[in-house]
């Protein structure tokens, strides 16, 4: 028997969060490990916890989602997270790009999208909500938004950070999961949230999508 999904629910608005538990906890395969209300909670119920995935809203107090986001990426990339939104802004998508949130979906969206999310967050895929999907799409055609004025890139991938810049390259010389878990000193899980994110970064679909884009920018 699979078990179910372990997520965390960050968000400041207890009416939204009960709200959001309660709908969660109706799913058999999503098992709600805990709860937080500002975006330091949110970090260390996450370390505590280790749930699978984390449902992050974007604006709580004291930090907010984008920068908890950031420092779980960084001391546990393991760990998926999907933002939640009430705005599908350039600056929100770009600044949840760059901590390294996994999908996005805004706060009006139904169950069954919510639901999707989590799912694909979990198997290291990526759902956008359709009015983010087309401001993301107009980021990855002109990244300028994700880099500091007046900066030169330092890749061709100026929205990828360094370790999602070494899975594509791993990518474009044909790894799999595996090799590349091995190569870069990294879980199969881990792999597989990096690779999600660059793929939607990137704004293709497939592993071998990212590794032509790879290689035609001389990786």
């Amino acid at each position: 028997m699979t078990s179910p999904i372990r997520v965390l629910v960050a968000d400041d608005h207890p009416t939204y969060l009960r709200a959001l538990e309660v709908m969660l906890r109706g799913d058999a395969g999503i098992d709600v490990v805990g709860r937080a209300h500002d975006g330091p909670e949110a970090v260390r119920l996450a370390l505590e916890l280790q749930p699978d995935v984390i449902l992050m809203d974007v604006n709580m107090p004291a930090m907010s989602g984008i920068e908890a986001t950031g420092l779980l990426v960084e001391a546990a990339p393991h760990i998926a997270i999907v933002v939640l939104t009430m705005f599908d802004d350039d600056d929100v998508v770009a600044n949840a790009l760059r901590a390294g949130a996994h999908g996005f979906v805004l706060k009006g969206a139904r169950q069954q999208d919510i639901r999707r999310a989590i799912l694909a967050a979990h198997e290291g895929d990526s759902i956008v909500s359709g009015g983010i999907a087309r401001r993301l799409a107009r980021l990855v055609a002109d990244p300028a938004p994700l880099a500091a004025a007046g900066t030169p890139p330092p890749n061709p991938f100026p929205t990828l950070t360094d370790r999602e810049l070494d899975v594509l390259r791993e990518l474009a010389r044909g790894a799999n999961n595996a090799t590349i878990a091995r190569t870069l000193f990294l879980s199969e899980k881990t792999v597989r949230n990096y690779v999600s994110m660059v793929l939607v970064k990137l704004g293709v679909t497939s592993r071998t999508a990212a590794a032509l884009a790879a290689r035609d920018a001389g990786l």
